[in-house]
């Protein structure tokens, strides 16, 4: 699936924007502070029904403004597919796909897959596993849409053990009510934790392949972590009854694929410890590549990636390689300078300048057809 088009109403700095993407590579250029990566996030909210930089729906409304609203027109073999969210601080968002009012649209088939790249999202190298628990979710969602329920029916498990666990610390429950949620929470832990360690089984292959290309030495590698090494439901009960009353003494489960967590490595070391940040950056680029890759080996289609000022700190060898890894799908980065960019003066590539909130078509200068 293809988004051709991106049309924004009071969103961050946009008071309007209507964007038309190539099918290949798209790049934005645009000073600091011009609106670069408002533009890429829109465009991610509209595939996603989420930001990818802030989880309060406020920011995302220009100032001033009541409502924003991201509209995508995208095409796919079955035809032209219009995705909208509408955004009312305080209230859902409203999202729409060719008209239907949909809960969630990752739930949604007619709806472009897209990956993003943010300086902000070293946290998913760097910072605490819930984050890679989660990203690592979502990837299974991307990969086996069918299987996304599977998380959250694991959730509303271990809430509920987690409830009975304070009321019998508290008194009013007894430790015999909690076997019934012992095998509940085991059955879906499993197959949760099953589908966790196929999705990193995909991934490792291309993580490691992506990350030598792009210069990220000393074997790097990707590998599931998990909390417990049961596999079936009945062993898992079994650890969950082991620890109950450590669980009682605190009050929540302490046990299970809720405390996994992703790895990557280089030299059989963490990055997330001993990685510098230049290495945890070419670890997150290389992971998102690698997630692009799996993707559309399974679903037959290429997610749009989103790359955001990932060419100002790489050197002009590595600059290219990405540049060629992103052919055959399509992408958009964004940049202060078209230089920074491979081939972003070829005829092929669809430019975009984006001055002080506003977007427009952009024909490259002939300095930029040779890359910096």
């Amino acid at each position: 699936m293809i988004v051709g088009a991106v049309s924004l109403r009071d969103f961050r700095s946009y008071a309007a924007a209507d964007v038309r993407l190539g099918p290949g590579l798209t790049v934005v250029s645009g000073a600091n502070g011009a609106g670069k990566t408002n533009l890429l996030e829109a465009i991610y909210v509209g595939c996603t029904g989420r930001s990818c930089r802030t989880a309060n729906d406020r920011e995302l409304v220009r100032f001033g403004a009541r409502v924003a609203r991201v509209e995508l027109t995208a095409r796919a073999d079955d035809g032209e597919h219009v995705v909208s969210v509408g955004i009312e601080p305080g209230e859902r968002k409203r999202m729409r796909v060719d008209g239907v009012t949909v809960e969630r649209l990752v739930d949604a088939q007619a709806r472009p897959l897209a990956a993003v790249f943010l300086p902000d999202r070293l946290e998913l190298v760097k910072g605490p596993p819930a984050a890679r628990r989660a990203h690592l979710d979502q990837v299974v969602a991307a990969l086996w849409p069918a299987r996304a329920e599977t998380r959250r029916a694991y959730g509303r498990a271990l809430a509920q053990r987690n409830a009975l666990l304070a009321r019998v610390r508290a008194g009013t429950a007894s430790h015999g009510a909690l076997s019934a949620w012992d095998r509940e929470l085991a059955g879906h832990g499993v197959a949760l934790a099953a589908d966790r360690a196929a999705a990193v089984t995909a991934l490792a292959g291309p993580f490691g392949v992506a990350a030598a290309e792009l210069g990220l030495d000393g074997e790097p590698a990707l590998a599931y972590r998990p909390r417990s090494q049961a596999r079936s439901a009945e062993e898992l009960a079994a650890e969950l009854a082991e620890r109950l009353d450590s669980d009682v003494e605190r009050g929540f489960t302490g046990h299970g694929p809720h405390r996994d967590d992703l790895l990557l490595s280089r030299q059989g070391r963490e990055l997330r410890v001993y990685g510098s940040q230049g290495q945890q950056r070419l670890a997150l680029l290389s992971l998102l590549l690698a997630e692009r890759e799996a993707i559309g080996a399974v679903r037959g289609a290429t997610p749009l990636i989103l790359l955001d000022d990932v060419m100002s700190e790489l050197d002009r060898a590595r600059r290219e390689r990405l540049v060629a890894r992103l052919e055959g799908g399509q992408a958009l980065v964004t940049t202060t300078d078209l230089r920074h960019v491979p081939g972003a003066g070829n005829p092929d590539v669809t430019r975009v300048a984006v001055v002080d909130g506003v977007a427009s078509p952009e024909a490259a200068p002939a300095s930029a057809v040779m890359a910096a």
